[in-house]
């Protein structure tokens, strides 16, 4: 799917996704990564959102995000307890769902200028 927004060049924003990609500006990518509104994390060693690890998530934690988003496919998956247990303790929201609905959210809450990342699984 196809997202358009006119709003501030300097965000990374989410432009499209589907069939096993996201376009953020004018790059595509295939394999997990971070995006925040002014960075990108290209091949985040994680693997899948239901097998994130303490360590996948040390990535997200570092980029100062108060919210984190975590999409993965068309239906929604969960993080496990251990991982929502970790994003309470540092009193940061976590959410997951779709790809596209992580998609959709961030761009909306990185135009907000909220302190969003997004974990995200092509």
């Amino acid at each position: 799917m196809r997202l358009v927004l006119d709003t501030d060049s300097r965000l990374n924003l989410v432009r499209g996704y589907g069939n096993g990609e996201v376009l953020i500006g004018e790059q595509r990518f295939t394999q997990p990564l971070i995006v925040t509104p002014h960075r990108l994390q290209p091949n985040w060693p994680a693997t899948a959102l239901r097998d994130l690890t303490e360590s996948d998530l040390q990535a997200l934690f570092d980029t100062g995000a108060q919210i984190i988003l975590l999409g993965a496919g068309e239906t929604q998956s969960f993080a496990s307890a251990t991982i929502r247990a970790l994003c309470r303790a540092r009193r940061i929201a976590l959410e997951c769902m779709t790809l596209g609905a992580a998609c959709r959210t961030y761009n909306i809450l990185a135009t907000e200028e909220r302190l969003v990342a997004a974990g995200l699984f092509p």
